[in-house]
């Protein structure tokens, strides 16, 4: 089975979900060109993702993705603040900022009951989770709502685990991958590889279907998926230029920069790798220097530093998320590119 039968969708296609790059209108634009739109939850609460959901369904009554983040909350410990905190003092200096007025506390919170209401209101067709899956009680209320679940595996033993709580369908999110690993069940970044030797070890050993994602962003690369297996492909970077994405101007001139061409999986933005261009932070600090606090409480520091830097043109302190291939990233329509990609996947 691939994912145009089990999603109810025209194009074997699914938009990944990129939070701080687009929202509904480029998952709109996905979904109404027949393939799957994805709506990115994980920097969102209740209410602005009630307001989303409610903004998708004037555009579309598609089936479209809902992706949440489930990872465990972080206790703050404040030695490693602390040490957070030193390690960024020359750049707080230089911007003036003191340290005093960082926000404590967690900047994304991991799927919850409230979020569930939402989902149970508006039933998309598909809900998606990164870090693994909820509670099984959470697990079940989006069940009940008759959506397909799907959630990522970035290895061979993640991929059984998901199987064994019962998703639909496992996203194969290989290294080249941008944005945050779906990494669960180890910390450890040598555990993580690439997308074409990952996708057919899954669709071995698993019997749901299996989604290829990192570093697809042609139709050769669709190709090469269904060659080894895949039931569909999961496309991110690629649609960061589209017109409908909500991408910066600064992360737009450094994906058309040849800077685009070098990446790398960093914990310094949020605490949790995630692969992203080389700036003046990652140079000058080196992508996972150990101070680093857990997720999410990284991101504080560095939303303070973003927030100053940012309008003055400066993109040091701004997580430039991209995979490892940028080479389908064009300024077009989301639709065009839908439909070029999915040109890979002749009937």
């Amino acid at each position: 089975m691939d994912i145009r039968d089990l999603f109810g969708i025209r194009l074997p296609i699914i938009q990944a979900p990129m939070a701080g790059s687009q929202n509904h209108q480029l998952a709109a634009a996905v979904s109404m060109a027949g393939g799957l739109g994805s709506i990115p939850a994980g920097m969102l609460n209740a209410e602005t993702l009630d307001a989303e959901l409610n903004a998708m369904a004037a555009l579309t009554d598609r089936p479209y993705n809902v992706n949440f983040f489930c990872h465990q909350p972080a206790a703050i410990e404040p030695e490693r603040e602390q040490a957070w905190l030193d390690l960024l003092a020359p750049f707080l200096r230089e911007h003036q900022i003191d340290p005093a007025s960082i926000p404590a506390g967690a900047t994304r919170k991991p799927f919850d009951a409230a979020m569930a209401e939402v989902v149970e209101r508006y039933r998309p067709a598909v809900v998606s989770f990164h870090f693994g899956v909820p509670a099984p009680e959470l697990l079940q209320r989006v069940r009940a709502t008759g959506a397909k679940i799907l959630s990522s595996a970035t290895t061979l033993e993640e991929g059984r685990w998901l199987q064994e709580q019962g998703v639909d369908a496992v996203i194969a999110q290989g290294v080249e991958a941008g944005g945050h690993r779906g990494m669960f069940l180890s910390e450890d970044i040598d555990t993580q590889v690439g997308t074409f030797a990952l996708l057919p070890q899954l669709v071995t050993s698993l019997d749901v279907p299996v989604i290829a994602a990192g570093g697809i962003a042609d139709t050769r690369g669709v190709a090469a998926a269904r060659t080894l297996g895949a039931a569909g492909v999961q496309v991110g970077t690629a649609y960061l230029l589209c017109d409908e994405s909500r991408t910066s101007a600064l992360h737009r001139q450094a994906l058309q920069s040849p800077g685009a061409d070098s990446t790398v999986l960093t914990t310094l933005f949020s605490g949790r790798p995630a692969r992203g261009m080389i700036n003046r932070l990652i140079r000058e600090l080196g992508p996972r220097p150990a101070a680093v606090p857990a997720f999410p409480l990284a991101g504080n520091a560095i939303g303070s530093l973003r927030a100053t830097a940012e309008p003055q043109g400066i993109s040091d302190f701004s997580p430039l998320w991209a995979g490892q291939n940028a080479s389908g990233c064009q300024a077009i329509p989301a639709a065009q590119l839908t439909r070029a990609l999915a040109a890979g996947w002749p009937d």
